[in-house]
């Protein structure tokens, strides 16, 4: 896969209204975004396969084997990056299935996932959006592995349990060559244990409740421990926390409706947060906790027929209320104890509309809305609330049982909304706003090939 993207945005709210479509100006001892021909060029090349191997009629393997090559070239105001990102990894999963009786059964799963990533990165001076003087150039070694074990019940089809464990190890080293002696860093995050377990009850056939208690654990990310400051960031710490939810669903209608409620609560620690210094840069600092509590609704209606020219019709909608705020979070005089935590919407509804027609035509309608958001961690600035409307209309056609083809046409933002997405959180100088497309159309065709194999 190969993806270019350009750089407008960046922009302070006066510069936003007045010119959404404007790119960053000259200012501070940096160049313009136009002049620094601030852009991303990434190449991307992935490949793998899987096994999957049937020991006896109750116990089976799978294994996965994957392979990745991508290339970024970010020219940016302050500098050009340069990074190759080789990586590998491999996952295997043994499962046991059981039936005890006709209502009940049992599956045992056990496993391993590794990855590994030898990384380069080079940054250099930006002369008019080509490399120029090297600053510097960085051996990056990336490794994580896990071991996990589950087990799920079905007890009657009335109580279903779920139980599971993993542990987790990630290690990083850095070595800096373009100084001498050769710059060494390293940071090994230790082994995490992450729980997690869920209890179901079937009250009815069309009623059901289910508790679910979990222990998370994400160490940082290689582009968070040598973001594009270009500082080596091996003191950061890992993100944890354990989560809390509560689910109610609830068919009506013979099933053609379905109504599901989620309430949660999670208290992330140690919380990874973005900052931007004034030439664009981004770093990241450790907020002392974040406390997210919510609410998720959807409802799912399918009505399918056997007469007339209509196959089936689909209305699917999701709306959550998020309520996000630090705990105690004090940077050096700074205290954002209590406040909203930026670049997440209170309030989100999106509607999906499905319509099929028995000669292969279909179409698909959409909506979203967010609320607004706050866009730095003392909450004195805010991105506008958007609603966004598609809609999609296609064709499908199968030829020989093997054959399918995909024809499809349709727009993006049809009320041609000005908002900014993409927005910088905590970037200096208030630069936070970035424009997103107004009304935009497309086409595609998708052909996909299927050969049986013969047994």
């Amino acid at each position: 896969m190969i993806c270019i993207t350009k750089l407008p945005g960046a922009l302070t709210l006066a510069e936003f209204t007045a010119n959404p479509k404007a790119a960053r100006p000259a200012g501070g001892g940096f160049p313009s975004a136009v002049n620094a021909q601030a852009a991303i060029f990434q190449k991307t090349l992935t490949a793998g396969f899987t096994n999957m191997y049937t020991i006896n009629s109750t116990f089976k393997n799978t294994t996965t084997l994957y392979g990745a090559f991508a290339q970024i070239k970010n020219s940016a105001i302050r500098n050009y990056e340069r990074r190759n990102e080789p990586s590998f990894g491999g996952r295997t999963v043994f499962a046991y299935n059981k039936k005890t009786d006709d209502k009940s059964s049992l599956q045992l799963i056990a496993g391993s996932e590794f990855q590994q990533g030898y990384f380069n990165t080079q940054v250099s001076k930006n002369k008019n959006g080509n490399p120029d003087t090297l600053q510097t150039n960085d051996d990056i070694n990336y490794t994580t592995y896990s071991i996990f074990v589950q087990g799920d019940a079905d007890i009657q089809a009335s109580w279903f349990i779920s139980a599971g464990i993993s542990l987790n190890k990630t290690k990083v080293e850095f070595s800096r060559l373009s100084r001498y002696p050769v710059l060494q860093q390293k940071r090994s995050y230790k082994n995490e244990l992450a729980p997690r377990i869920s209890l179901k009850k079937v009250f009815t056939n069309d009623f059901s409740l289910r508790a679910t208690v979990s222990r998370g654990f994400s160490p940082p990310t290689v582009a968070e421990l040598l973001p594009s400051t270009g500082v080596i960031s091996t003191d950061l710490e890992a993100e944890y926390g354990w989560n809390y939810e509560m689910t109610a669903s609830y068919n009506l209608f013979h099933r053609k409706l379905r109504l599901e409620a989620t309430g949660f609560y999670f208290k992330l620690n140690n919380a990874l947060v973005q900052r931007r210094d004034i030439s664009g840069a981004d770093f990241f600092v450790n907020a002392g906790d974040v406390r997210q509590k919510g609410l998720e609704i959807t409802g799912d209606l399918l009505i399918s027929s056997r007469k007339g020219f209509i196959d089936y019709y689909r209305v699917n909608a999701a709306y959550t209320y998020n309520h996000f705020r630090y705990g105690s979070f004090i940077k050096g005089v700074d205290d954002f104890s209590n406040k909203t935590v930026p670049s997440v919407p209170s309030n989100t509804l999106s509607v999906l509309g499905d319509i099929q027609i028995k000669n292969g035509v279909y179409s698909n309608l959409t909506f979203y809305m967010a609320s607004k958001i706050f866009l730095n961690d003392a909450n004195t600035a805010t991105a506008d609330s958007y609603h966004l409307l598609g809609w999609r209309l296609g064709w499908k056609k199968t030829l020989k049982k093997q054959y399918k083809f995909n024809f499809y046409a349709g727009a993006d933002n049809l009320l041609d909304e000005t908002y900014s997405l993409g927005n910088d959180i905590n970037a200096a100088a208030n630069r936070f706003y970035n424009a997103a497309p107004k009304r935009n159309y497309y086409a595609g065709l998708s052909f996909q090939w299927i050969k049986a194999i013969k047994k």
